[in-house]
């Protein structure tokens, strides 16, 4: 059977060159060629495949997962891939994994927070995967709030020992990956506690199961959480509960590069600054922002393919019906999500480069930008990854009713993505924390540095116009940036007024949480704006493909104003007649993107067996493959079900007696 293109005439169409706009998306020429080679060879490979996962019953999914991560393991050493090679084959295999939290979590906890012997004696083995580790903060009890977990590390000074112990059932460890029936040792977080006295959290290296048979060590009570959200998905992962008894482990097992206990029971503060634990964590929300931009990114690419195969209504005399991506409502739902997929890869891309510069100055013991990148990681990551797992499902309703099939890799997809919101800093408590930031900095406790610097130029926000008198001046970038400037600082302003009329700030804080999200939310959306402006004030090569990103930037902008159109109104950055032109300019935004809208996504590179999505195949080739998915269905195994003779047979022949359930 010959393949046919569906999309062909879709392609024709383009007005930019792909090759080039997938080099701007993968980041550099290496990148894209790194990622090409890798995602062809781990789609071409049928070890990998996973077509099955939605189908599997939950053990069998855990043992094939077990099977996949060995097998990766297995083909990283044959293939010899460098880190980064290896990295990107373990995101193309596409399933959450035990891997996940040792190479995320375990490893960057031992090299943010172990001394050097300690990195000497643990990341070999780590390396290697003669050990494999897990990430163990969040209790039953508590997550959001380490300084209130209940895990206990008491120092023996008879023996120079540590025992950890879990002294309430709320204190039990839960919810870390790999922890439930894989990892042999942890990174437990516990109080430390010395002649009585507690000096906060602490992390320890905890040895969890036997190397020999892998049985639970003496003290130890371990296990899996339970099914999760969603077929397939996240039930890849043994999520686990953890309770220490007693249990002993020596006193270099706690990471000791921020502060050490010595033999004699001493707690001592290095000059290593607490701070450089605030580098793990702007490096770990890093890589979950670029996560957002891959899983958005995704969604809208089958999204987009299925809408232009798809047509429904509006055929006269039998001609064809029209595509369903031809609407104008699925263009104003899903252009700003392939808008947003863009803007979420270039400041994730900035991201990376900040933590650079951060990294660099922690080295040189220079802390001043670090509240600032701290501050803008926590805003991004709950800004990026609330906007995905929204649109994620708004992707699948753009999809119609073939997007709840699991085969529309949708649900799957969802499922996977929802726990971002929630793991590495819950997204609401993250923008207060982005919020206190912003209060501090306006009172002018701080200077403005960074993504804060439009603060230093408040008189001019509070007081200025916006310009726009015709629909095309929305185009502008300075007349965009400016309005987003004087909105984020009139809502921080008005907060910070508000707030000093209480007289224990506390107090403020907490009955005004709801307006200082929105604050944090307009800031962190300033940010996302300015860096997708910024990008486009660089060279970028390729046949029109400036020109595509400019329209793509507008709507983000645009969108994102005519969505939030209250605050702008309201703090009286534009006028309603200002507002109302926003609209007219984005009609005439889509109808430039509709012609490009498939290129765009192919320029994404995924392949098929990434995408995993019958939908969103390349070809376009959707129904009969729909049809044919319909088939390998376990309950079409047989003609008549199980359980006909049971329970349909007696109901067709009034010949019900059934025992009682």
């Amino acid at each position: 059977m010959e393949e046919v293109d569906h999309l062909a005439h879709e392609r024709s169409k383009t007005q930019f060159d792909v090759e080039a706009m997938k080099i701007v998306w993968a980041g550099s020429k290496h990148a894209f060629e790194v990622s090409d080679r890798i995602s062809r060879l781990v789609a071409s490979d049928p070890g990998f495949r996973k077509d099955n996962r939605t189908v599997l019953s939950r053990k069998e999914l855990f043992k094939n997962t077990l099977r996949k991560a060995a097998y990766a393991w297995q083909r990283i050493l044959e293939l010899r891939l460098n880190e980064e090679e290896a990295s990107r084959l373990r995101f193309y295999v596409d399933e959450t994994a035990y891997t996940d939290l040792h190479w995320g979590m375990f490893v960057p906890a031992i090299k943010g927070q172990g001394t050097e012997e300690q990195q000497k004696k643990w990341l070999p083995l780590a390396y290697k995967m003669q050990i494999i580790g897990c990430y163990a903060q969040t209790e039953l009890g508590h997550g959001s709030n380490v300084q209130g977990l209940e895990t206990t590390a008491t120092f023996d000074p008879k023996t120079d020992e540590f025992i950890l112990h879990s002294p309430t059932l709320t204190s039990s460890k839960w919810w870390p990956g790999g922890l439930g029936k894989v990892s042999t040792h942890t990174v437990a977080y516990a109080r430390l506690i010395i002649d009585g006295q507690d000096y906060g959290v602490n992390g320890f290296i905890v040895q969890l199961r036997s190397l020999d048979d892998h049985s639970p060590l003496p003290g130890i009570t371990i296990g899996d959480i339970g099914t999760k959200f969603g077929n397939g998905g996240y039930n890849s992962m043994d999520n686990g509960v953890l309770q220490f008894d007693h249990v002993r482990i020596p006193r270099d097992q706690m990471l000791m590069r921020v502060s050490q206990v010595t033999r004699e029971g001493k707690y001592l503060k290095s000059d290593v600054p607490r701070q450089l634990v605030y580098g793990t964590m702007v490096y770990v929300r890093q890589t979950i922002v670029s996560d957002a931009s891959c899983a958005l990114s995704r969604a809208v690419c089958i999204a987009t393919r299925y809408s232009a195969v798809r047509r429904q209504f509006g055929s006269q005399d039998g001609g064809p019906e029209t595509q369903v991506i031809d609407y104008k409502t699925q263009q104003n739902r899903l252009f700003p999500l392939l808008a947003s997929a863009y803007a979420f890869r270039f400041v994730s891309e900035w991201l990376k480069c900040l933590y650079t510069d951060v990294t660099q100055r922690l080295q040189a013991n220079d802390f001043s930008t670090l509240p600032e990148a701290h501050a803008c990681t926590a805003g991004l990551k709950s800004l990026t990854t609330t906007a995905t797992a929204d649109g994620i499902e708004e992707c699948r309703k753009l999809c119609g009713g073939h997007g709840y099939l699991c085969s529309s890799g949708l649900p799957e997809l969802y499922a996977a993505y929802v726990p971002a919101c929630t793991y590495e800093g819950d997204n609401i408590v993250l923008l207060l924390q982005v919020a206190r930031f912003l209060m501090k900095t306006v009172s002018q406790l701080g200077k403005p540095v960074g993504t804060t610097t439009y603060m230093g130029q408040v008189e001019h926000l509070m007081q200025c116009r916006c310009a726009v008198q015709r629909a095309e001046d929305w185009l502008k970038p300075s007349v965009i940036l400016e309005v987003f400037q004087a909105r984020a600082a009139r809502m921080s302003v008005a907060c910070a007024e508000n707030l000093s009329k209480f007289s224990i700030p506390e107090e403020g804080f907490a009955q005004l949480s709801a307006d200082l999200v929105e604050a944090a939310i307009a800031h962190c959306q300033l940010i996302v704006v300015t860096k997708f402006i910024e990008k486009l004030q660089q060279d970028i090569p390729g046949k029109g493909v400036k020109e595509q990103l400019e329209a793509l930037c507008n709507i983000y902008a645009l969108s994102l104003l005519h969505k939030h159109q209250g605050d702008f109104l309201a703090t009286g950055c534009i006028s309603p007649k200002q507002a109302s032109l926003v609209n007219g300019q984005l009609r005439s935004l889509y109808a430039q993107v509709r012609p490009n809208a498939i290129a765009l996504v192919d320029a994404f590179n995924y392949t098929d067996h990434y995408l995993g999505s019958v939908l969103g195949r390349y070809d376009g080739n959707v129904y009969p493959k729909l049809y044919e998915e319909a088939w390998k269905d376990p309950l079409n195994d047989s003609v008549v079900p199980e359980g006909y003779h049971e329970y349909i047979r007696p109901l067709l022949k009034q010949q019900l007696r059934m025992a009682r359930l």
